[in-house]
């Protein structure tokens, strides 16, 4: 399992259309890729998972992918995020 910290820079933090974003880019890999925010662990494959993590701007969450392709997989999440998810 790898890890790394990162921060959510646009301005509307996770809601609808960014996590919609950063779960297509997780579906692409068959690693689990999941992140932490304060006590929840979300699954990053599921909508509806990101979204109940109540992620806002500014907040930092640990990104954390186990499996085939691991190091892929978090290299391209950590940097979908520090792009701003498409905003």
């Amino acid at each position: 399992m790898v890890s790394q910290n990162v921060k959510i820079i646009n301005p509307t933090g996770l809601h609808l259309r960014p996590a919609g974003i950063l779960c297509k880019e997780a579906l692409r890999f068959p690693c689990s890729v999941k992140f932490r925010f304060g006590n929840t662990v979300a699954n990053a494959k599921s909508v509806l998972s990101v979204l109940g993590a109540c992620v806002k701007s500014g907040d930092e969450i640990t990104m954390m992918c186990d499996g085939t392709d691991e190091e892929k997989a978090l290299s391209e999440m950590v940097a979908l995020i520090e792009r701003g998810l498409g905003e």
